[in-house]
């Protein structure tokens, strides 16, 4: 999977790809991931508010656009990983499913956030 892939490659470009047995490795590959998501989350929510749609779609919206910037942006330029378009198919269609449903979820944990915030 993508995050495995790309925690190999930043590894080997720092040169401590040799030093991280197989748990070291998933370790990594788990925090680097989730704190990827967590960084543009807290972003996310320094911005939302400013966006006009409902928080479904906000989120929806904002998980394509972290797939987007990522897989067709930053990973390729820096030779991370090659471009979404030269991927399989099947693989893009679950990273954006799994990318929507993380963006649904972050939109909805938001208003209800800033629903409780407001009561």
């Amino acid at each position: 999977m993508p995050p495995r892939l790309i925690t190999e490659k930043m590894t080997e470009r720092v040169g401590i790809e040799n030093r991280l047995d197989e748990k070291e490795l998933t370790g990594l590959t788990i925090l680097s991931h989730f704190g990827y998501g967590a960084v543009f989350g807290a972003i996310y929510a320094l911005f939302e508010q400013r966006i006009a749609f409902g928080s479904s779609l906000k989120g929806v919206l904002s998980g394509v656009a972290l797939w987007a910037g990522s897989y067709l942006g930053w990973l390729p330029a820096m030779n991370i990983l090659p471009l979404a378009t030269q991927q399989p198919r099947r693989r893009n269609l679950l990273m954006i499913i799994a990318h929507v449903i993380w963006g649904m979820t972050l939109g909805e944990v938001m208003r209800k956030l800033t629903a409780e915030e407001q009561s």
